[in-house]
């Protein structure tokens, strides 16, 4: 790795620490109720007249059971609806190539997918969808799941800051207030961005053109612009196109692909830093995100380090050593590039690609897969990947507690049996929703015929697909036959586990916290703002992860990287 190489990545670590304070602060003022957006004429009134229509009341709130119905209940007539405009898109407009209804188990799996914010994709964007589909069907999930997580978020943060209370906030109200005031206008500012570098932005028609072969070409076009731009910002993921952003279309440029890297984790790196602003404590908040940064900084240093030092397989047959690994890259982006935004991707529960992962060596597909595994606690999704890592910090607490011979206390709040219950219930669920059915996949004929590989890579292959369902993220090793029925339908449910369950033991845990007296430090409270929290919290992360993941990731990628190093294929 050279000094202009790691020049790339500490600027890209840098632009996305000093945005990552900006947005905190933004979303703070967003989540406010006297938020100085709100006085802007055009959001304060479009605000007002959605929660009239809604019904909300000034100043309504609901406790946490309330607050968790309320998502439920939203986030299933976003699904009815968006699966009825997949499986009607040949009646609706903006269909010039004449597209068919999708699918009934591939329009679950996909409806579902985006309403979880995973946005998972068994199937190829611009052969398979409308532009209607694109933009009104996805685009609208694309802003209401990432609203949905940064809503849960912000509920969790009351349940901290306040005490002896009996509500969280009002779900339709926070959710209205993040999708104009944050995420709409950040949107925006991307989507114009993206643009100016040449990414189409029209509601219908096709490019014609001649390939290298000599063959011509139809190249459909669309809401491209506006749909990459909320993908990456909300940590959807996915593509207009089905080969995401390594298209030229979607990704024409290094400017665009610098944007793009930079917007997945523009907003996941501003939650910790909102959180501890909203709880009254932004030492909190700075602790929190370090334990994200560093761990993040390790991904991004291995697969860019694996992918540089390529394939020795490769190698042996001719292929330069100085050129890494480039089997399934852009030579625009290179092994750099692809391998920041591997990391990026994975670690942010985006799920958007600019490279193959399939075709990554060994060790940088399983840097990738590991950060879906744990949890996507490293930065993972808008608003869900910081009360994930509180889950965890959760257990850190815990023990500390038992090391030392204390209560364990939080923020302030006394952490007892039931938050630790619920607790180990989240990451055990998540578990159950990864590696069941992959073992299924593994053992089930008709499951097993989806994988394209033998031996370990398939394996991988499987653990890939799960891990990405159920944390959320929604990339894939690109062999893996995704659209068969099983696999629809599995997928489908692994994604839906993997959304609600730590949806309703946060929103569960806040509402316990909220009752709670707040505790007065005192010198025998463990600080959990300083290195040593850190510390414990990486390790309880890391710990929990091996734990769980390690025997199967032995058996797939671990054991596909011995035999690389020994010259074999499997």
């Amino acid at each position: 790795m050279t000094s202009i190489d790691l020049a790339r990545i500490a600027i890209y670590l840098a632009i996305v620490t000093g945005l990552a304070v900006l947005l905190g602060r933004w979303l703070v003022v967003a989540a406010g109720p006297r938020a100085a957006a709100a006085r802007i004429p055009l959001i304060g009134a479009a605000e007002a007249g959605i929660l009239r229509l809604a019904g909300v009341g000034p100043g309504r709130e609901t406790g946490w059971l309330g607050y968790a119905l309320a998502v439920i209940a939203f986030n299933y007539a976003g699904f009815l609806l968006l699966y009825g405009v997949l499986r009607l898109q040949h009646l609706l407009p903006w269909n010039p190539l004449d597209i068919g209804p999708m699918a009934p188990a591939v329009a679950f799996n996909t409806a579902i997918s985006f309403v979880t914010n995973t946005n998972w994709q068994a199937y190829s964007g611009e052969a398979e969808l409308t532009s209607f589909a694109q933009a009104v069907g996805l685009g609208t999930q694309n802003f209401l799941s990432a609203a949905t997580g940064i809503a849960v978020m912000v509920a969790l943060a009351r349940g901290f800051a306040r005490a002896e209370a009996t509500t969280l906030g009002d779900f339709t109200t926070d959710l209205t207030r993040i999708t104009l005031r944050l995420l709409l206008p950040l949107a925006a500012i991307v989507a114009v961005l993206l643009v100016l570098q040449g990414v189409p932005q029209v509601m219908q028609g096709v490019l014609h053109s001649i390939g290298l072969d000599g063959g011509a070409q139809t190249i459909p076009l669309g809401p491209v612009a506006s749909q990459v731009a909320i993908k990456q910002l909300g940590t959807n993921g996915g593509g207009f196109y089905g080969v995401n952003s390594a298209h030229p279309l979607e990704n024409p440029t290094i400017w665009s692909n610098l944007i793009e890297m930079v917007a997945i984790l523009a907003l996941p790196a501003a939650m910790p830093l909102a959180f501890g602003r909203l709880i009254g404590d932004p030492r909190q908040g700075r602790a929190l995100f370090l334990a994200m940064l560093i761990p993040f900084m390790v991904m991004v240093g291995l697969i860019v380090w694996a992918e540089l030092a390529g394939n020795p397989i490769h190698q042996a047959l001719g292929v330069d050593p100085a050129m890494g690994n480039m089997e399934g890259k852009e030579v625009r982006f290179g092994a750099v590039d692809s391998g920041i935004w591997a990391a990026a991707t994975t670690a942010a529960s985006n799920g958007s690609v600019n490279a193959m992962h399939d075709s990554f060596t060994p060790l940088g597909g399983m840097v990738a897969m590991l950060g879906m595994l744990l949890g996507e606690v490293i930065f993972g999704g808008v608003g869900s990947g910081l009360y994930g890592l509180i889950l965890f910090a959760v257990i850190a607490v815990f023990a500390a507690g038992l090391m030392v011979g204390r209560t364990p206390e939080y923020l302030g709040k006394k952490i007892e049996a039931r938050e630790m219950t619920l607790a180990m219930l989240a990451l055990i669920g998540l578990a159950v929703a990864m590696l069941v059915p992959a073992a299924l996949t593994a053992v089930l004929p008709v499951a097993a015929a989806a994988v394209q590989e033998a031996g370990p890579h398939g394996l991988s292959e499987i653990l890939y697909a799960y891990g990405s369902a159920a944390g959320n993220n929604g990339s894939a090793f690109a062999g893996f036959g995704a659209a068969q029925t099983f696999h629809a339908i599995a997928i489908g449910v692994s994604m839906m586990i993997g959304r609600y369950l730590p949806v309703l033991v946060v929103l569960a845990i806040a509402g316990s916290l909220a009752a709670k007296k707040r505790l007065p430090a005192t010198a025998g409270t463990l600080p959990t703002h300083g290195p040593l929290f850190i510390g414990l919290l990486i390790a309880v992360v890391l710990i929990i992860g091996g734990l769980t993941y390690f025997p199967a990731l032995a058996l797939g990628p671990v054991a596909e990287h011995l035999a690389m190093l020994a010259g074999r294929l499997s």
